[in-house]
């Protein structure tokens, strides 16, 4: 078996990694501030990973050609002919067939000139073009038992090799997310603590006109680039925003509502939604002096509870009981439309009536998160609580949290 070159020589793979480790920091240093700001951190963070994560290539054995034809080659360095040409000077040319063999493969063909970190000191050898890995063999006196073994031998060879560079970059792959994360995050710091200290002065900010809006990443040669994640337009502005505690705070107090439902059945069994919700708006009327409504006009709708502090919205919920997974996915497309830009914290109240308390429980993330605006799962939240992230039905860019929170409420038949 012969071929233009060694496969699997040349830069090894602890120096490839280092090169994609700093040239995806230098990326993010380098970015547009605005476009940086403006970009959700988790699609940044998905696209550094797979922009910059090595493709180990997968040969697709299935779809091999071989070819032949009539070749020529130099036999004079071949030890087993030597007895029979002792006393011939230069080259002896031999005429024999050329068995020329094609595997197509996906994945990065630079890799196929990386050294993994195991190895072996006789690698072997082909060319690649595109994505198509070639090798030949020639013999003077072929047959197809002999072609056979050696075609199985070479792709033996070079699976061992690929699968060396996958136990490589495995490990890699799976750290440059946090990597990618880790310089996102600080360079947002960074840039959030140079705009406080600069609002701390009093002095107006001057915004350079020329200031780009977008930032286009350059071509990747190696691999179809991804594409850089939308950005929200204009300069970035942080938005006040609920703290986490005052979100888990009022998820709290509609919790232990439900611990009161729960205690006294008999009180609640003949109460519809309306009437349920207004026992919850009580209990967070206590805490947030009046500001917990219900039927509250919101940007495109009512919403069934609204807690406002100041000009702002901090919190907004539907109250529903559960009709299934159909229902369940337009309460989530009821609330999304009920949104501002600005509103960021939500909740889905989901009262059973029904039996079997634990196939609700199932169905919820399964009907959630194949939500088109579904974003991440964040945790669950106890025993009947779950807890997502979602886009923005009008900037893709924009995240806002919603928790899903499901009640067992009395049936007038087991009312107590």
């Amino acid at each position: 078996m012969r071929g233009s070159d060694y496969l699997f020589r040349g830069v090894d793979s602890f120096s490839v990694q280092r090169q994609q480790t700093e040239r995806m920091q230098s990326e993010i240093a380098g970015m547009d501030a605005t476009r940086l700001l403006n970009t959700n951190v988790d699609d940044l963070v998905g696209y550094f990973a797979e922009r910059y994560g090595i493709e180990v290539p997968e040969l697709t054995e299935g779809e091999m050609e071989v070819d032949q034809r009539e070749a020529q080659r130099d036999v004079s360095g071949d030890p087993m002919r030597r007895f029979f040409y002792d006393h011939h000077q230069g080259p002896i040319m031999v005429t024999g067939t050329e068995i020329l063999l094609e595997v197509l493969f996906s994945g990065d063909p630079q890799m196929f000139r990386v050294q993994p970190s195991t190895y072996n000191m006789n690698p072997p050898q082909g060319t690649v073009q595109g994505n198509i890995l070639t090798t030949t063999l020639w013999g003077d006196n072929l047959n197809a038992d002999q072609v056979r073994g050696q075609i199985d031998t070479w792709l033996g060879e070079v699976r061992q090799h690929l699968q060396w560079q996958s136990d490589s970059f495995r490990n890699f792959n799976l750290a440059l997310a946090q990597q990618a994360r880790d310089g996102v995050v600080r360079r947002r710091d960074q840039l959030l603590r140079n705009q406080n200290l600069v609002a701390s002065l009093g002095i107006p900010l001057k915004r350079r006109p020329d200031a780009p809006a977008t930032y286009v990443a350059p071509e990747v040669k190696r691999k179809l680039a991804p594409k850089l994640p939308p950005a929200t337009a204009g300069a970035f502005k942080p938005e006040p925003t609920m703290e986490e505690a005052e979100y888990q705070h009022i998820l709290g107090v509609i919790e232990n509502m439900a611990h009161v439902l729960e205690r006294s059945p008999k009180a609640f069994y003949n109460l519809d939604e309306e009437g349920l919700r207004t026992h919850f708006l009580v209990q967070l009327n206590g805490h947030y002096e009046g500001q917990a409504t219900g039927e509250t006009f919101n940007f495109h709708g009512k919403t069934d509870i609204l807690v406002r502090s100041g000009d702002r919205n901090i919190f907004i919920a539907e109250c529903k009981f559960w009709g299934g997974p159909a229902n369940l996915t337009d309460t989530i497309e009821q609330l999304l439309g009920y949104l501002s830009w600005r509103d960021s914290k939500t909740a889905i109240l989901v009262f059973n009536r029904n039996r079997n308390f634990s196939d609700v429980l199932a169905a919820i993330p399964q009907t959630v998160m194949v939500h088109p605006n579904f974003r991440h799962d964040d945790r669950k939240r106890g025993e009947t609580g779950f807890r997502y992230r979602f886009r923005h039905k009008d900037d893709p860019a924009k995240l806002l949290h919603l928790t899903v929170l499901a009640f067992d409420v009395p049936r007038p038949e087991n009312a107590a």
